[in-house]
């Protein structure tokens, strides 16, 4: 299977509403970051999706934390974004995030924001004239479910 079918699969674990979400914000987010190493995690408890200049995940940026209700744009060197609106989210010492319930929550002017921020910070800068890397890089056998309970 290639890493896209896999990509797929994965996805289509959670609920049509959340796998629509994240197909949509899966969309935006490979325009919005043209030349991205593309690197995803099937964990225990998330279906992760980081966006780097390369195949390091110690170089991701941005990522899509796919939950079973939500999902949720993390800024993984997010502690020192200035976010002057208050927006993010978390009290990690690294991590920051904003979570989005609709793809239109992505086009906020204070989450491009956020996104050019984190894309200036990037280090090496991502190569915005490469295609796009796809890669799997971990899939957890134990999982929590990828549906809500209701």
């Amino acid at each position: 299977m290639n890493a896209q079918a896999q990509l797929d699969s994965f996805i289509d674990k959670f609920t049509p509403e959340v796998a629509t979400l994240t197909r949509e914000l899966l969309r935006k987010m490979k325009r919005r970051v043209p030349g991205a190493t593309i690197m995803v995690y099937d964990n225990y408890n998330a279906l992760a999706i980081g966006f780097g200049p390369t195949e390091k995940a110690s170089q991701a940026v941005l990522s899509l934390a796919v939950m079973p209700r939500w999902v949720t744009l993390c800024f993984l060197y997010g502690v020192g974004l200035p976010d002057p609106h208050g927006i993010l989210n978390g009290s990690g010492t690294q991590v920051r995030h904003v979570r989005l319930h609709t793809a239109e929550a992505f086009d906020d002017p204070r989450v491009q924001d956020l996104i050019d921020a984190a894309l200036d910070r990037c280090e090496p800068p991502i190569d915005s004239t490469r295609e796009h890397e796809l890669i799997i890089k971990s899939i957890s056998a134990k999982q929590r479910p990828r549906r809500p309970k209701d």
